[in-house]
């Protein structure tokens, strides 16, 4: 199975650009290489099953069906009726994300599919760079045009009690190079000291509990899953002086395909009073996630 991936970020804030790419017959209204497009049967463009016939500039037929499309998660996915390419068993998807420290836009276009063996590879270099990647350069362009479209960031409530997200001026790799160390914080985050391992475990043992201080507070984490391939980890506070219960958050990291930075998300969960939380939402975004991502970011680039 191959997978063909590409990645940007749009400087547009998530509304305004789901509102130009949502619709499933409107590629011609942002993509120079589409001639026309229209929906068979007379669908709306947003009913899942409906199937695009478009045309691009040198005539060819493409037809794709829609297999699901979210508002809440701002994606849609889709398949080949009529491929584009010889290629079988073919699945796309579109998601974006919001950067919310500055009000972009992560995006993100895959797809997976056979190719004949003696095709290997072709095909993901054609689809990743040709299709996807010049999608989301047509797409920087179409976008300054635009009317802006205010609306708020979710769909309901947000994803986790904090989900906050910044763009990092470094590969993904060196991003995670630093952050996996799950006993290493202390090493680069001005709030956090005498970070170390309980009991002598490794700090890429899941099940095992750093010790450390945030300001004058005593804390324990334990790591729930690390995954390298994913760029992810998860854990749970076991010990605290704050007033919560049930604390449990992980950074993620994407590389971005069309630049030398990363997308890096942060999210938090936990059981607090309403009064407490107007303190503890706001200062563990912006004092711990994203001042973590922050300083690793200099780290990086500064050397500090």
């Amino acid at each position: 199975m191959a997978r063909a991936y590409a990645s940007t970020i749009l400087d547009a804030n998530i509304a305004t650009v789901w509102a130009t790419i949502r619709d499933f017959n409107g590629l011609p209204s942002w993509h120079p290489g589409i001639a026309r497009s229209e929906i068979e049967d007379g669908l709306d463009s947003d009913v899942v099953g409906c199937i695009r016939r478009f045309f691009l500039q040198d005539g060819t037929m493409v037809r794709e069906r829609l297999l699901h499309l979210c508002d809440r998660t701002t994606s849609f996915s889709y398949n080949f009726e009529t491929p584009a390419f010889p290629v079988t068993n073919y699945r796309a998807r579109v998601r974006l994300m919001p950067v919310t420290d500055t009000n972009r836009t992560f995006a993100e276009w895959e797809a997976i599919f056979d190719e004949a063996p003696e095709d290997a590879g072709k095909y993901v270099d054609i689809i990743s760079n040709g299709v996807f990647q010049g999608g989301w350069d047509a797409l920087k362009r179409a976008l300054p045009g635009r009317a802006p479209v205010e609306a708020p960031l979710w769909a309901g409530f947000p994803p986790n009690k904090v989900w906050c997200s910044t763009v990092i001026a470094a590969p993904a790799a060196a991003v995670w190079g630093v952050i996996r160390d799950f006993a290493g914080m202390g090493g680069w985050h001005d709030a956090i000291t005498k970070m170390h391992m309980l009991d002598g475990a490794r700090s890429d043992k899941v099940s095992a509990t750093r010790d450390f201080l945030f300001g004058d507070g005593h804390l324990h984490e334990k790591l729930l899953h690390l995954d390298d391939a994913e760029m992810s980890y998860s854990y749970c506070i076991t010990k605290s002086p704050l007033p919560w219960m049930h604390y449990i958050s992980g950074p993620r990291l994407w590389q971005v395909t069309d630049g030398n930075h990363c997308f890096a998300t942060w999210f938090g969960d936990w059981l607090a009073s309403p009064q407490d939380d107007l303190a503890l939402i706001p200062n563990t975004m912006n004092d711990v996630y994203l001042k973590a991502y922050y300083s690793v970011g200099r780290k990086l680039t500064e050397g500090v």
